[in-house]
């Protein structure tokens, strides 16, 4: 028995060993990341302690730990109000919107990156389709709203071509349209960073392989680009439908109007409304754990399925 701990003891002195020898090895990327490790605590493990109001009636006066408990009352309002289904709903098409063309719009703009010679021109057109990401949302939303207003530029190019003129933003059968189409060209350049670094890690033997054996630019890319990014695409995709239902608050609030809340309302527009607006604190987080929650099932589910069906998976 001695021995055995004695054997313990000594085994858990070298892997403490060890962990001093690489800490003292990389003691300058450990100090690098420690703004990292405050931020994920200060901003993000610290306010689940605030997660405790969506079971508390939150009295201002009373503070977190002396508000009286309530259960799931605010999770059955939600549930049985009349926004329940509009704002799950919509948020589910807009989503699913936003995926099937905000998804595949960065690695087709990567390969097509990919496959430019001009060293110059592609430093150029990957610059400029990077700007947009770092304009303010609000002069992002003001452009669009000048644009496809009555006497906007789109909708005058558009009465051109024979269409109707009008305020299409303000139209609850194009605002959809618009938010997505103008969220994929906003996030383009941002979204492709990834797999065109990924496109740089395809060992170039083997494309050099693909010309001996006699294949295109085409058949280079369907055997050889492809499955060399497989990976990356599966990951980011795992990670993107973990986000199904959080459609960001700040482009919908700043964009829709009372013509267009039907088809515009979201569970995160909703939540700033109870939460800021009507100043109902334990509602708003109840409805806000309750996308979270679903969010956290649709991650794992999608992660599980990858990792049974192409063996890629996040854990």
């Amino acid at each position: 028995m001695n021995r055995v701990i004695e054997q313990k003891v000594k085994k858990e002195k070298r892997l403490s060993e060890r962990i001093l020898i690489e800490f003292k090895k990389n003691k300058y990327l450990y100090m690098l990341s420690i703004p990292i490790f405050l931020y994920f605590i200060l901003f993000k493990y610290l306010p689940m302690f605030g997660l405790t109001l969506a079971f508390k009636d939150y009295n201002i006066m009373r503070g977190v730990a002396g508000s009286e408990w309530v259960g799931l009352k605010y999770f059955k309002e939600f549930f049985s109000s009349v926004y329940f289904g509009r704002t799950l709903l919509n948020t589910l098409i807009i989503s699913i919107m936003d995926i099937a063309v905000g998804f595949p719009m960065p690695i087709i703009f990567a390969l097509l990156l990919n496959e430019l010679r001009g060293k110059y021109f592609k430093k150029f057109v990957q610059t400029a389709s990077y700007l947009p990401h770092f304009i303010s949302m609000v002069v992002i939303c003001g452009m669009i709203t000048d644009f496809f207003s009555t006497d906007g530029l789109i909708s005058t190019l558009i009465s051109k071509v024979g269409g109707e003129n009008m305020n299409y933003v303000g139209d609850p059968a194009y605002f959809r349209q618009i938010f997505v189409g103008t969220n994929a060209w906003q996030q383009l350049g941002w979204n492709s960073i990834i797999y065109i670094a990924a496109l740089a890690g395809v060992d170039r033997e083997l494309y050099e392989a693909a010309t001996v054996d006699g294949a295109g630019r085409w058949r280079q890319l369907i055997h050889v680009t492809l499955p060399g990014i497989s990976g990356t695409i599966i990951i980011m995709l795992i990670m993107r439908l973990g986000q199904v239902l959080s459609v960001g608050y700040e482009k919908i609030i700043l964009l829709y109007t009372p013509q267009t809340y039907d088809v515009a309302d979201v569970i995160s527009s909703y939540t700033y409304r109870a939460g800021i607006i009507n100043n109902r604190y334990s509602y708003s987080i109840s409805v806000g754990m309750f996308q979270s929650v679903i969010n956290v099932i649709i991650l794992l589910t999608a992660n599980t399925i990858s990792k049974k069906v192409t063996e890629t998976s996040l854990f």
